[in-house]
């Protein structure tokens, strides 16, 4: 997963594992990402191809497109198909954009 983080460093942004220690976590903006399952691909009743299905999520104050563009202008570059998906998390005063793709591993 050397290259997943090598990706996510180049959007230039705080981050960190699934979340960040208590009282660690930085100003907004900033990015979490977790493997949360498998995406591999199968051939012949087995695993043919071992792969993550990868959540990156930014957390924001505030509405940012240029930052949302910022942040797919990079996946574009390394050919990363996801998708998208957005909600504002109440609790914490914060939107979430979360991004869904799957990475080799």
């Amino acid at each position: 997963m050397e290259g997943l983080v090598k990706m996510i460093a180049e959007m230039g942004l705080p981050f960190a594992y699934d979340h960040f220690a208590e009282g660690e976590s930085p100003e907004p903006p900033f990015l979490c990402y977790l493997l949360p399952g498998s995406d591999n691909f199968a051939a012949d009743g087995k695993v043919y191809h071992k792969g993550a299905s990868v959540h990156l999520e930014i957390y924001t104050d505030k509405k940012d497109p240029e930052l949302e563009e910022q942040v797919e202008d990079v996946l574009d570059a390394y050919e990363v198909f996801y998708n998208k998906s957005e909600t504002w998390i109440s609790s914490e005063r914060l939107y979430e954009v979360l991004y869904i793709f799957g990475w080799e591993a």
